[in-house]
């Protein structure tokens, strides 16, 4: 994809302000510089910081958690992603960060599920939100005909879908048959859709942060699934109604497990 069509994609818009900025490639020096112009800190205080891989065997939580150190390999797009969401979505990461050392026993203990549901959704998390509450009741119920057929022109005004999880975004680049995200569904009031993106990054940052603090989301499973092929727009296919009989991609109760 080049960097006009990665630029012109609507999933991207969350990222569009780092993008704009940075070269239209994964480069992690250029993401560390910019870095620095906008400080972040982890809940204990570490400045946040995107450095090489270093072969020393300690934990990447712990130590993004000791040192602040975000390890970003070069070249490479899963990480350069993970460093534009970090800048995109601070506090939701600082939340990430905190609940994995949390639910750690001991530094680099095994994970446990509610390290799995934290890592589900910063590889594959999205916020879907909408001012009528019905519309998340279809998502969340799997009725993808009554979704994103019979009720469309109502999900393209009166619903926003905002990625986090890093991953999704590199999956977007080649985006495939069947690539599903974790959601977090929010009813919202109806201005926040005339929001511009960065303020509504910062809205949805805080919503996201609270959730995943509040508990509500231990287990992989709490997250609802949504097959990102059928948001309107993301792909000239679905502009044929037809396209949504492909049970395989739309059954109901389908649980996508990767991540």
């Amino acid at each position: 994809m080049s960097a006009g069509e990665l630029y012109a994609a609507p999933l991207f818009d969350p990222l569009r302000h780092w993008l704009d900025r940075l070269p239209p490639r994964p480069d992690a020096q250029a993401v560390a510089e910019l870095a620095e112009q906008f400080p972040i800190h982890t809940e204990n205080g570490q400045r946040v910081r995107f450095v090489p891989p270093r072969p020393d065997g300690l934990v990447y939580e712990c130590r993004i958690w000791d040192s602040g150190e975000v390890e970003t390999r070069p070249d490479n797009w899963h990480d350069f992603f993970n460093a534009l969401v970090w800048l995109s979505f601070p506090q939701t990461k600082i939340a990430v960060s905190a609940a994995h050392m949390r639910a750690m026993q001991a530094p680099g203990a095994e994970r446990g599920m509610a390290r799995d549901a934290l890592t589900h959704f910063d590889e594959c998390g999205i916020g879907v939100l909408s001012t009528q509450p019905e519309l998340l009741e279809l998502l969340r119920g799997f009725r993808w005909q009554e979704l994103f057929v019979e009720r469309r022109d109502d999900v393209k005004r009166c619903m926003r879908f905002v990625i986090f999880g890093h991953a999704t975004y590199e999956q977007l680049l080649k985006p495939f048959r069947g690539l599903t995200a974790k959601a977090i569904l929010c009813e919202i009031p109806e201005a926040w859709l005339a929001l511009e993106a960065r303020a509504l990054n910062a809205t949805v940052d805080g919503i996201f942060s609270a959730k995943l603090k509040s508990g509500q989301y231990a287990r992989p499973r709490d997250f609802s699934p949504l097959p990102l092929l059928g948001i309107p727009g993301v792909t000239p296919d679905s502009e044929d109604l037809a396209y949504y009989e492909d049970t395989w991609q739309f059954r109901p109760g389908r649980r996508n497990t990767a991540s």
